[in-house]
């Protein structure tokens, strides 16, 4: 039994019409061909956090099962869900690509679409065509390089990846660490400090390059973390990489800026939908499980305990659907959202977390087991309450809007 309640009219909104169309062409796509797909992902050891859709596919489906999925994303439409309409997107805003995105996370089996870092639509002149398009189609992937060895949390004041020039380019020497899909990107953006003296406020700048631009060496294996079965964290050198005043990506000195806009919308209010889906279908495994259930004569569904667990988990999404829709609008009217984001990212991490574990009692020793999405489930929640900035984090950022700092 599916008891997706609609969002729509929820916290104060009505969907469009549009938007309702594409929700319901994502449910069904998930119902009908992904979820069919999920205990054989989960039981597969070939998958990795924080690799794209894709390479993940690829890495466990055959050949055959992987096309009928890029083909179906493409001839929907979903493919471009994220894409600005000038490079051919679907020109939805943000609200739409919440409540969309919310609908893929309902599953454990990636759903390939371009999803494209919003600051490689930086991309100018040659950089396009070299850089952005090759992206968009699917034909490469990206990696974004900020944290450090010593600066996770405060990457403008401590960090000492350098760009020294050098005629009219640049000599690229660091270390980066924890960078996501490193070893099997195409495509590094990556930050580095070139003025020590204004650091964040104008003296970081963002490079974009190959990843086999020589002088780049990612360590390997990866990081081996809880994730999943196999490592896709990196630490990346970087010594002496040449690079030209084409791979500069954005404006020299505006890199912190375009890495807080990636941040603000990829890792904090996108997490919003990236929770919302999982902590949506874990109540509704537990509510199916609750009815079926049997102890000592009866349904667990009918014992206060458990009915008390499935209505906290209700409000947590509740409460973080109506807010992530909220801060999505205002992204949409052009509103400054990074507190907000924060928020999001906040509660996705916290909430979550706290949804998926109460999910895992309800189900007792099923619960624990690796053939139900939900052990995974919880690893991801839990660290949203680290990577992408943590929890402090957030309430630092939240705390200086409040205080108007």
């Amino acid at each position: 039994m599916d008891a997706h309640v609609t969002p729509a009219g929820q916290g104060g909104y009505v969907l469009p019409p549009e938007i309702v169309q594409y929700r319901d062409l994502a449910r069904r796509i998930v119902r009908e061909e992904l979820m069919p797909l999920e205990r054989e992902y989960l039981a597969s050891p070939r998958h990795a956090y924080g690799l794209p859709p894709i390479t993940n596919l690829r890495a466990v489906f055959d050949a055959r099962t992987v096309d009928r999925l890029i083909r179906l994303s493409r001839d929907s439409g979903l493919w471009y869900l994220m894409v600005p309409e000038r490079y051919g997107g679907s020109s939805l805003g943000m609200l739409a690509q919440c409540v969309i995105l919310e609908e893929f996370n309902y599953c454990a089996v990636p759903f390939p679409f371009a999803n494209v870092a919003n600051i490689l639509y930086e991309c100018r002149g040659e950089q396009v065509e070299r850089f952005l398009r090759p992206v968009i189609e699917g034909e490469k992937t990206t990696c974004f390089g900020q944290s450090e060895p010593n600066a996770g949390s405060d990457p403008g004041g401590m960090m000492q990846t350098r760009a020294v020039r050098d005629g009219d380019g640049w000599i690229l020497n660091g270390t980066k660490m924890w960078i996501s899909n490193a070893h099997e990107s195409d495509i590094m953006m990556v930050q580095a400090v070139t003025d020590p003296e204004k650091r964040q406020r104008g003296g970081i700048t963002m490079f974009v390059f190959e990843r086999d631009t020589p002088g780049v060496t990612i360590e390997t294996p990866g990081i081996a973390t809880w994730l999943g079965p196999r490592a896709a964290q990196y630490v990346v050198h970087f010594d002496n990489v040449r690079l030209g005043p084409e791979n500069v990506l954005g404006e020299v000195g505006k890199g912190f800026t375009l890495g807080q806009r990636w941040l603000t919308i990829h890792d904090r209010l996108l997490r919003g939908p990236y929770a919302l889906g999982k902590m949506q279908r874990a109540l509704d495994m537990s509510i199916e499980w609750a009815r079926q259930r049997v102890t000592f004569g009866r349904p667990i569904a009918d014992r206060q305990a458990i009915q008390w667990r499935l209505v906290d988990m209700h409000v947590d999404i509740t409460a973080l659907r109506s807010m992530t829709y909220e801060m999505a609008a205002r992204a949409d009217a052009g509103e400054d959202v990074r507190a907000e984001a924060a928020v999001v990212k906040l509660c996705s991490g916290e909430w979550g977390a706290r949804v998926l574990d109460s999910a895992i009692q309800v189900h007792g020793a099923m619960g624990e087991t690796l053939e139900l999405p939900l052990t995974y489930f919880y690893r991801l929640l839990r660290h949203a309450q680290i990577g992408g900035g943590t929890t402090e984090i957030q309430k630092v950022l939240i705390a200086r809007k409040l205080l108007g700092k």
